[in-house]
């Protein structure tokens, strides 16, 4: 509950500014307003929730969102979905056409059509404008409750800002985070068409609301707040159960390449974001049970590397290599596991086989560049880490070891700059200055030095916004 006062806080300021600066009407903001909006809302999420970045995870959900995207008409924004690292059960749809899914909801998921049904429902509320109608009430409705709660949180804490906050918490999180029960039964609506027509089935949308339902929840802080901000669950369930039955006379199967997609990018969910010590068992236990399996002995390399036995995850992901030959993401996380035992020619030859193969892959690129820097190879390490920052331009890791292998070849303009770049990502104003003023100073390039001097100037602006520094130590991944 923490992470959902802290969005709704945020959220009733950006309503607030809404409500001054955007013109409303009787459907909401404008379009342009609510995407101008949404990209102050992205900041917020992005400083309190962890998104999952992992490729395989996160493109598989994408590929999953945008095939129902595809058969919507007349599409208002440009959809993008994301994963949450939290293990509550949620999901949601933020201003602008920004989805969100939870880990701990994905990881109880059993197919792609559970997640379809989940994220087609988003969709729906995006398309219905239901976050702008929302945005438009709040600020009509809930001022005097907003005020108070930026009120108490300008307070800094102490007993006078939880006075404020009380009795504005309640009202801001009722109008902004719930939907109301009209929006749910057109969401459910529109959402099982746009399913139908991508070729999926709304059992999928049932399955997830009674897997959820059907929990053992103890109380308000267990209870799962996909339910609390999505009301009339039983309501929804009897609606979609005749839905289903008037429309779908046979269930829709999916394809063996949609079972494989999804077990894939399940198990590296679970293996790799669940607890350490239950996917541990799991899949230890899965092994047993189907050693047949290469998915369940891919999920038990990964869950053993995680804890550091990266012995015994060589040994299965060699299994799961054996039974689906070529696959580049095993042959990706065997690349990594040969690097991080100073095996050079083993992950250069697993890294090189993982790239060979056509995929989209920025983790073999990056460990690619690592082992190549290891072993002096300085110019092929700059050329591994450009060609990931093209590709994958926010792969934040890449920006320090890209510096420092441009250093290496003694190229210190280029060297700081990426430096620069890099404690930009950190938040670093001290660092990141510090560099940038150095590659400005070892840099001929007119082109370069205007890019170094843009950024500085947006440095010296929020800098001026946030005198102290955090001196936040590197990452460097």
């Amino acid at each position: 509950m923490k992470v959902v006062r802290k969005i709704s806080v945020h959220c009733a300021v950006l309503i607030v500014i809404a409500w001054f600066l955007f013109p409303k009407g009787a459907s909401g903001i404008t379009i342009q307003k609510e995407e101008e909006l949404s990209r102050e809302f992205m900041k917020v999420v992005l400083n309190h929730f962890e998104l999952i970045k992992d490729p395989l995870i996160v493109n598989y959900v994408n590929r999953v969102g945008q095939k129902i995207v595809s058969i919507v008409p007349h599409r208002y924004y440009k959809y993008r979905f994301y994963v949450i690292k939290e293990h509550t059960f949620n999901a949601f749809a933020g201003p602008g056409g920004h989805i969100f899914i939870n880990s701990g909801l994905l990881e109880v998921m059993e197919d792609e059509g559970e997640l379809a049904g989940i994220l087609g429902h988003e969709i729906a509320h995006v398309e219905c404008r239901h976050i702008s109608q929302r945005i438009e009430r709040a600020s009509k409705i809930q001022i005097g409750a907003l005020a108070g709660l930026i009120a108490g949180v300008l307070l800094g804490g102490g007993a006078a800002s939880s006075a404020v906050m009380v009795g504005s918490m309640a009202a801001v999180q009722s109008v902004f985070l719930a939907y109301s029960r009209e929006d749910e039964m057109q969401a459910d609506q529109i959402g099982l068409i746009y399913l139908s027509k991508a070729g999926y089935s709304a059992k999928g949308l049932l399955t997830s609301l009674k897997k959820m339902r059907s929990q053992q929840w103890f109380g308000e802080k267990e209870f799962p707040t996909y339910l609390r901000t999505h009301p009339a669950s039983e309501e929804r369930m009897a609606y979609i159960g005749a839905w289903l039955d008037k429309n779908e006379k046979t269930e829709k199967a999916l394809s063996k390449s949609q079972r494989d997609d999804f077990q894939m990018a399940h198990t590296r969910l679970s293996a790799l974001y669940g607890d350490k010590d239950i996917v541990l068992k799991k899949f230890e236990s899965r092994v047993n049970k189907f050693p047949e399996d290469p998915i369940a002995h891919y999920g038990y390399g990964l869950a053993l590397a995680r804890v550091g036995n990266r012995k015994d995850a060589e040994v299965h992901l060699k299994i799961a290599l054996e039974k689906k030959a070529f696959d580049p993401y095993i042959l990706k996380d065997l690349g990594r596991i040969y690097y991080q035992d100073g095996r050079y020619a083993e992950a250069m030859n697993a890294l090189e086989s993982a790239l060979g193969t056509g995929s989209d892959n920025p983790d073999a690129l990056f460990y690619l560049g690592r082992t190549q820097s290891d072993l002096g190879r300085f110019k092929d390490a700059v050329s591994s880490y450009e060609k990931l920052i093209e590709n994958h331009p926010y792969y934040d890791q890449v920006f320090y070891f890209l510096g420092e292998a441009y250093g290496k070849q003694g190229e210190l303009g280029k060297a700081h700059y990426y430096l620069g770049r890099h404690y930009i990502k950190q938040r670093n104003l001290k660092n990141s200055t510090f560099h940038l003023n150095r590659a400005l100073k070892h840099t001929s390039d007119p082109e370069q030095k205007q890019k170094i001097e843009k950024l500085l100037e947006k440095l010296k602006k929020k800098s001026k916004r946030s005198p102290k520094d955090d001196d936040k130590q590197p990452k460097k991944g």
